[in-house]
């Protein structure tokens, strides 16, 4: 058998077969269709989706996943050198992604968790307060785009 049906693949990938249709409708997998309408993978397809789980488990969104193997020749699994490339390349975001959680993790004990409505700075989501002149409380909860 070279083929595994999507409840086969879902056991054998430790994923939920909702997963696997979701990646598909991202392009992220492919399937055959039986005569009746059924998915059909390649047992090729574990690889694959071993390379978007362990992407996601670093931190990546699926775009990027989407991206990387984007830049792999049309229908080829991800190989060991593959991964080292990609990998290189995502390391200046994924150490921004560390940085950020050290931030978080070594001003924790200062948030009150809750989006900073009763503080007026908070060197979390306002470092250096430069949201300040748009007013007080939960201006702006994305770390990236107060960034200077």
């Amino acid at each position: 058998m070279t083929d595994l049906t999507i409840g086969q693949l879902a056991e054998r990938a430790g994923v939920a077969p909702s997963a696997l249709r979701f990646y598909e409708s991202e392009g992220l997998i492919e399937s055959s269709r039986t005569a009746g309408n059924q998915r059909r993978y390649a047992r090729a397809t574990l690889r694959r989706v071993a390379f978007i789980r362990s992407a996601q488990r670093v931190g990546l969104s699926l775009d990027e996943i989407q991206n990387a193997l984007g830049s792999l020749p049309e229908g080829r699994n991800p190989t060991k050198a593959d991964w080292a490339r990609l990998s290189r390349s995502w390391r200046p975001r994924l150490d921004d992604q560390i940085e950020r959680l050290e931030r978080l993790r070594d001003n924790l004990d200062s948030c009150i968790g809750c989006g900073c409505l009763s503080l007026r700075t908070c060197a979390l989501y306002n470092p250096g307060d430069v949201l300040a002149e748009r007013g007080r409380g939960a201006v702006n909860l994305e770390p990236r785009t107060h960034r200077g």
